[in-house]
C-alpha cells in the first residue's frame, strides 16, 4: 500500500474512536473529542477557500421572478451555497452534441450565449450584493474576502464554437476559464469517451481544428479541460499544449472502471503536464456497483409500496425516470395528475421513513467517504498539488452527505477525519485549482507577447 494512503487509512481508524488521540507541542498527547473534531473542521472549512469546478445550470433559473437567490430545488442555488460554506462555483455552458454542421453549430452558439449573459445577469443585475463573478485568483480572493459569493463560468463541449475559432477568444472575453473539446459524442474538435460504447471513432483523438483550438486555447488564457474526451484525444491534447490542463469533473478509473475516469497513464501524464484533475462527486463514476445495488434496491421498495398502495408509478421509477413517465403524466386530465402527485408525495414519505431498514442497511448509497476514497487514491498517485474537487450538481452529482451545495461542510470533515491538513484542504479546495489558472493566464501573456 502507498505510504500516504496507509496514513490516511491508520488515520481513519483512529479517528473513529470515540476520543482521538492527537499530538501537542513538547512531545505531549492530547484527547480530541468527536465534537472537538467538527469544531475544528468548521474553522478550516470557515477560513478556507471552497470552490467547485463544475455545476451546471438552466437559463430559465436566471431571469427576474426565478434566479438563484430563491431556493429552487436545484442543487446550487445562493441560499444553498451560504448555508454550506461553498464560496465559488464554476458555473457551466453547456451545449448537448449535435449534428456537425453550420446549422447546428448556430443554434449551439446561440444557447451558450444565452446562458453566458444568464451569468453576467445574475451577478450584475439580480444579485451583485451576494455574488460577482471572478476572471483571475486574484479576484477569487478578493471576492471571497469580501463576504459575497464568486461565481466563474466554464465552458463544456466546445461544439457551440462551431468553426469559427474567433469564438473561443469570445468566449473568453465573456468570462470563460475553462473549455472541454467533446462530451458526449464526437464534435469537430475531439473524440469523445463515448467512443469506448461501440469502437467507433472520428478523428482517431483530435482533429486538425482540435489542434489549432488548442493553440488558440494557450493564447487567449483558457484551461483545456480533459474530462469527457477520449482517452487519444487526451494524451494528445498533453503534446499540443503549452500549458498545464484540468479535468474539471473526472475521477480515478483504477477504483472504477468508466470511461469517464482519467487511468493512471492519463494521471500520470496530467502530473506532468502540472495539472489538476477535479475529482468528481458523481455515484456512478465512484462506485457503480454499490450505485447500482443502491438503486435497485430504492426501486424495488418503492415498488412495493406502491403496490401497497394500489398504485401504478409512470415511468417504472418513483414517477422520475425518463421520458415514457412524463409523457403518460402530461396525458392525464389535471384531477388526474393532481390525485397522481399527491399518491407520489405520499409514497415519497413512506419510503423515507423505511429507506433505512430496508435499504441502506443492506445497500448504502455511494457517499462522501467512497468520494473521498477517490481523492485519497489520486493524492497518493500524482501528488496532492494535483488534485481538486468538484460535484457535477445539477448535472447527475452527488453523493449521501453531499447532496447539494448546503452540505458542503461534510466534505472537509471527510478530509480532517482522514488526517489532512488545513494547507492541504486548502489546496484540495481551490489552491491547485487557482494555481493552474494564475500559469495558464501567464503563459497566455507570454504568448501573446511574442506576437
Amino acid at each position: 500500500m502507498n505510504m500516504k494512503l496507509k496514513k490516511f487509512s491508520n488515520e481513519m481508524t483512529l479517528l473513529s474512536l470515540p476520543l482521538l488521540m492527537i499530538a501537542c507541542g513538547g512531545g505531549e498527547v492530547a484527547q480530541e473529542s468527536e465534537a472537538d473534531l467538527v469544531t475544528r473542521a468548521r474553522g478550516i472549512h470557515d477560513r478556507v477557500i471552497t470552490l467547485d469546478t463544475h455545476d451546471d445550470i438552466n437559463a430559465s433559473n436566471f431571469t427576474a421572478d426565478r434566479n438563484y437567490t430563491m431556493d429552487l430545488g436545484t442543487q446550487v442555488n445562493l441560499p444553498q451555497m451560504e448555508e454550506g460554506g461553498l464560496d465559488v462555483a464554476f458555473f457551466i455552458v453547456f451545449v448537448g452534441q449535435g449534428e456537425l454542421s453550420e446549422e447546428g453549430y448556430a443554434r449551439a452558439h446561440a444557447q451558450a450565449i444565452e446562458k453566458f449573459d444568464a451569468v453576467h445577469r445574475l451577478t450584475e443585475e439580480i444579485a451583485p450584493d451576494r455574488i460577482e463573478l471572478a476572471l483571475t485568483s486574484d479576484d477569487v480572493r478578493r471576492i471571497a474576502a469580501s463576504g459575497k459569493k464568486v461565481a466563474m463560468i466554464g465552458i463544456e463541449n466546445a461544439y457551440q464554437v462551431g468553426t469559427d475559432l474567433s469564438n473561443i477568444a469570445d468566449f473568453q472575453a465573456r468570462g470563460g476559464r475553462y473549455m472541454s473539446l467533446a462530451h458526449n459524442g464526437h464534435s469537430q474538435f475531439s473524440d469523445s469517451n463515448t467512443g469506448e460504447r461501440d469502437g467507433v471513432w472520428l478523428h482517431n483523438g483530435l482533429s486538425d481544428l482540435g489542434r489549432e483550438a488548442i493553440v488558440e486555447m494557450n493564447r487567449v488564457g483558457i484551461m483545456v479541460d480533459i474530462s469527457h474526451p477520449s482517452k487519444e484525444a487526451i494524451m494528445q491534447m498533453f503534446e499540443v499544449t503549452r500549458a498545464p490542463v484540468i479535468a474539471s469533473h473526472s475521477s480515478a478509473r483504477a477504483l472504477n472502471d468508466v470511461s469517464r475516469n482519467l487511468d493512471d497513464e492519463q494521471l500520470m501524464a496530467l502530473k506532468e503536464n502540472g495539472g489538476v484533475v477535479q475529482t468528481v462527486a458523481f455515484r456512478g463514476y465512484l462506485d457503480s456497483e454499490k450505485n447500482n445495488a443502491n438503486r435497485q434496491a430504492v426501486q424495488a421498495l418503492e415498488a412495493s409500496i406502491a403496490e401497497e398502495m394500489d398504485f401504478e408509478i409512470l415511468g417504472g421509477r418513483g414517477g422520475r425516470g425518463g421520458r415514457g413517465g412524463r409523457g403518460a403524466l402530461q396525458g392525464l386530465s389535471e384531477d388526474a395528475r393532481s390525485a397522481y402527485s399527491a399518491n407520489m408525495e405520499e409514497l415519497r414519505n413512506t419510503a423515507a421513513s423505511r429507506m433505512e431498514a430496508e435499504v441502506t442497511s443492506t445497500a448504502p448509497p455511494v457517499d462522501v467517504a467512497d468520494f473521498v476514497d477517490h481523492i485519497d487514491y489520486m493524492v497518493g498517485l500524482i501528488g496532492l498539488e494535483h488534485v481538486g474537487i468538484s460535484s457535477d450538481f445539477d448535472g447527475g452529482g452527488g453523493v449521501e452527505g453531499w447532496n447539494d451545495a448546503s452540505e458542503t461542510f461534510n466534505v472537509t470533515l471527510e478530509l480532517v477525519r482522514r488526517g489532512y491538513t488545513e494547507e492541504e484542504i486548502g489546496m484540495l479546495w481551490s489552491g491547485n485549482l487557482l494555481r493552474v489558472l494564475d500559469e495558464v493566464q501567464a503563459i497566455a501573456a507570454r504568448i501573446q507577447a511574442e506576437g
